[in-house]
């Protein structure tokens, strides 16, 4: 095949840098643009934080001498504390010879172990961490701390002892440790906080928080036999029985069934580390003469601009290094300042097209929460549904329901007999107070639901209810069963 030049035309779409800028920022959250915008302050020495003019009332001068007064109170103290250190140490002394300062030894800086009491203040703490210091304030012999420690380590984050005293026993290094032993520590770290930690099972559990009750009550005494001798029934819900073994009246059952329902099953569970995640809203929704009106966060980034004083050293026919540099720093500020501008205005208008589309929720509350897809809001706004996607991803909107992120008022559609369409956040809403309103005796199976929505026009069948009771970690109706 020979060779040959062909001119062809024809149209391409480029990514250009500016573009993929515009896009990068569009789906960073408020925590990730802050970085970005740190990152092109120490990058772009053109761009810089416009300082905000302070609205304060000027100090009048009759305070000004009692600020100087105070002013002058405090260089006045500063100085008399220095007075009292010497300018210079002779140099064979040490610091500490001349002041009393405490001196933090590591652990292995020596023999001693010194046990800082504040530092595990300073982190996450798991509930072993908790468990270990109160091992440190409990007098323990060297053999009953290492059984102590070991079994510790076997405690899961609910708080349970799954590992087998056996194993436990294996574990140990000393082959002299006996299973008396190690029941006698563990009785001991029973009695530890949380009430009911290092227990083997959840009969263990309530009745190890039940020993820390006034021993002179009644209704505890009848709870502990019940949890002792009766659990089986406990656990089946077998009223009328344990009604005749305990001889109690419906009253003193209630008492019972009371006191062991505020009991904690899972101990570690207020122990467990919580990772908090601190959101910050994008946007603010108010009401204000009976209209929502959006508005953007103004705390949400700072307020930037490009340097003037720089700007002006720009010369157009200087073709110097400094020079280019100064114009290609300024250029990118400009298009990083224009993208940002984009972004807050994308922003504002998707969030407004919303807050427009579910007024019924703000008003309401979730039931009259209406379908939305990106599509709709899309087409509202005349923006592609990849932008959209961008610009409500891990974007959060502070109403007064709450701190609510844009994709929760996004949601499927369910039709009704009226020919209309429902959200599938409003039958959520709907079947949770269902659920709230039943007997906790009789609960309600999901094909009563379903029967009970189709009664008020939604049309659900009852695989959906329980998909959607699964979405909202609510069990079904044999788990959802009381005795009271």
């Amino acid at each position: 095949m020979k060779a040959s030049i062909q001119l062809r035309l024809g149209q391409n779409l480029t990514m250009t840098p500016q573009l993929q800028q515009a896009i990068k920022l569009l789906q960073l959250s408020t925590l990730e643009l802050k970085q970005e915008i740190q990152e092109a302050l120490e990058s772009n020495l053109m761009l810089e934080v416009e300082e905000e003019r302070s609205e304060e009332p000027a100090v009048s001068d009759e305070k000004l001498p009692e600020t100087a007064a105070e002013t002058g109170a405090e260089e006045l103290e500063v100085q008399s504390s220095t007075e009292t250190i010497p300018e210079e140490l002779p140099v064979d002394a040490n610091w500490e010879d001349q002041y009393d300062i405490p001196v933090t030894r590591s652990q292995n800086s020596g023999s001693e172990e010194q046990t800082d009491y504040l530092a595990r203040e300073s982190h996450t703490e798991t509930l072993q961490d908790y468990l270990h210091w109160q091992l440190n304030l409990t007098p323990f012999s060297e053999e009953d701390r290492a059984i102590a420690t070991a079994i510790i380590d076997g405690i899961s984050p609910d708080g349970y002892l799954h590992a087998p005293l056996e194993e436990i026993i294996a574990d140990m290094e000393d082959e002299e440790v006996g299973m008396e032993e190690v029941l006698t520590v563990l009785h001991r770290i029973q009695h530890f906080d949380p009430p009911g930690v290092a227990a083997r099972d959840p009969q263990e559990c309530l009745l190890l928080q039940l020993e820390q009750l006034p021993a002179d009550d009644p209704i505890k005494r009848k709870a502990e036999k019940l949890l002792r001798d009766h659990f089986d029934l406990l656990t089946s819900g077998n009223e009328p029985r344990i009604r005749k073994l305990l001889r109690l009246n419906a009253e003193q059952v209630q008492a019972v069934f009371g006191l062991i329902r505020s009991l904690n099953p899972h101990p570690g569970s207020s122990i467990s580390p919580a990772n908090t995640r601190y959101v910050e809203p994008d946007v603010f929704v108010e009401k204000k003469n009976g209209r929502w009106l959006v508005s953007l966060n103004p705390q949400a980034m700072p307020r930037l601009r490009v340097n003037p004083e720089y700007a002006a050293l720009v010369k157009r026919a200087d073709n110097s290094t400094d020079n280019t540099t100064l114009k290609d720093h300024l250029q990118e500020a400009r298009w990083f300042l224009k993208s940002l501008q984009g972004r807050n205005q994308t922003l504002l208008k998707v969030a407004t097209r919303i807050v427009e589309v579910q007024q019924a929720f703000f008003d309401q509350g979730e039931e009259a929460m209406k379908p939305l897809i990106l599509k709709d809001v899309a087409e509202a706004v005349e923006m592609h549904e990849s932008t959209i996607s961008r610009i409500t991803t891990g974007k959060y909107m502070h109403t007064p329901k709450g701190v609510l992120e844009f994709k929760y008022f996004f949601s499927s559609h369910v039709s009704t007999d009226s020919g209309d369409q429902a959200s599938a956040t409003a039958i959520r809403a709907c079947i949770r107070k269902i659920i709230l309103a039943e007997n906790p005796k009789k609960p309600l199976s999901d094909n009563k639901i379903a029967t009970m929505l189709s009664e008020d026009g939604f049309k659900v069948a009852r695989r959906t209810v329980a998909k959607y009771r699964e979405a909202m970690a609510i069990p079904p109706s044999n788990e959802r069963k009381r005795l009271v």
